[in-house]
């Protein structure tokens, strides 16, 4: 019973959790991705909450993470901005976190909602923060901010919708035009 068992089944989890949902998605299923044995995803995680707690934390740390190191750094504000917004993503399969809002059990379970809406809140926070060191009042900035995320979200359904990536480009290089970015 590894850490390393513990490891694959939570990467197994976020794998099969961005393809099919968290609801959807069984412990046979999860074992099978993983190659780990029965006994280790029990002493693990005893129940298949237990499990989505982990991978769905795990999901929401990297992606915010991701987030930061665009948005923290010594390059000029409006730079970070820009690589934030401009990073590759697979925009097509969507995002991992953002496809977390429409699956069931994740939303009925307050632990797993808020981890969410934490996800959410502190990754327009951080740009937000990026914006206000630009220049902009806080209410302002903190207005920005929910739109920059809400064009990669919607970036990211467009794409996933229409199969097409270049939709996410076209939504990000029409809000930095907006910007005065392009």
């Amino acid at each position: 019973m590894t850490a390393d068992a513990r490891e694959s089944l939570v990467e197994a989890a976020r794998e099969l959790y961005a393809d099919n949902g968290v609801a959807a998605t069984t412990p046979r299923q999860v074992l099978a991705r993983s190659g780990v044995g029965q006994g280790s995803l029990y002493h693990h995680f005893p129940s298949k909450r237990d499990l989505a707690v982990a991978a769905v934390t795990r999901t929401v740390d990297r992606a915010l993470a991701a987030g930061i190191e665009d948005l923290r750094g010594p390059a000029a504000p409006r730079r970070r901005i820009v690589s934030y917004l401009e990073r590759p993503r697979d925009a097509v399969r969507g995002c991992r976190v953002g496809r977390l809002t429409s699956d069931p059990m994740v939303m009925a379970d307050e632990d797993l909602a808020k981890a969410v809406a934490d996800y959410f809140g502190d990754l327009i926070e951080e740009v937000a923060a990026v914006f206000a060191e630009d220049g902009l009042p806080p209410g302002e900035a903190r207005d920005r901010g929910v739109a920059a995320v809400a064009i990669i979200q919607g970036g990211y359904v467009l794409s996933r919708a229409t199969q097409d990536p270049e939709m996410m480009r076209s939504a990000v290089r029409g809000f930095l035009g907006l910007l005065g970015e392009r």
